[in-house]
């Protein structure tokens, strides 16, 4: 895990809207035990492709397909928010925050997943959002502009109460999280 933490941190450097999370970033040497576990989507690690972009995520795969057995893998929504076969297709990992086995109440850290052709619909949140797709090509919508595709490596900021949405394409998404501002625990609203 401490090698993953370095890596991510690292991805977003030089990412201007992560400065001020990183600057909350704490110290890793405390820690919570976590239960390891596995959802469907999780089949898709092993296909993640190690691409290179502005910031070299390949790394960064490498290691979550290293570590993924040993996080536990989480869903936010039940299948009455989006249904069963976005579920199937639907994941993340909290590497910091406070489900993570890295505490923190200031910022939340980890990896989101998407199998291919799965549609994250609408939502909004409290929290300031940035991702940053390591592994695969998607599309996703701020408001209610046009769905634009997003490169491995190029960031996406999602101010506090801003809606937005992504669809992966032909390859299951992987994408790097940093949220900050409200409760970092919780639902996203449905919109």
């Amino acid at each position: 895990m401490d090698r993953l933490l370095e890596l991510v941190k690292r991805a977003f450097a030089p990412v201007p809207e992560a400065a001020a999370f990183l600057a909350d970033w704490p110290a890793v040497t405390e820690r919570r035990e976590i239960v390891a576990g596995t959802l469907p989507v999780c089949d898709w690690i092993p296909e993640l492709q190690a691409e290179t972009g502005p910031v070299d995520t390949a790394v960064v795969v490498a290691q979550l397909q290293q570590v993924a057995a040993d996080l536990s893998w989480r869903q936010t929504y039940g299948a009455g928010d989006f249904g069963a076969a976005f579920l199937r297709g639907y994941g993340w990992s909290e590497f910091i925050g406070l489900r993570g086995p890295v505490p923190s109440a200031r910022i939340a850290c980890g990896v989101l997943l998407l199998a291919p052709g799965i549609s994250y619909p609408s939502h909004a949140h409290a929290a300031e959002e940035v991702y940053l797709p390591i592994s695969g090509v998607a599309e996703w919508q701020m408001g209610v502009g046009a769905f634009v595709q997003v490169p491995v490596g190029q960031a996406i900021h999602h101010p506090s109460w801003t809606p937005h949405a992504m669809r992966s394409g032909d390859q299951p998404l992987a994408a790097l999280y940093l949220w900050r501002g409200g409760d970092l625990a919780a639902k996203s609203v449905i919109l």
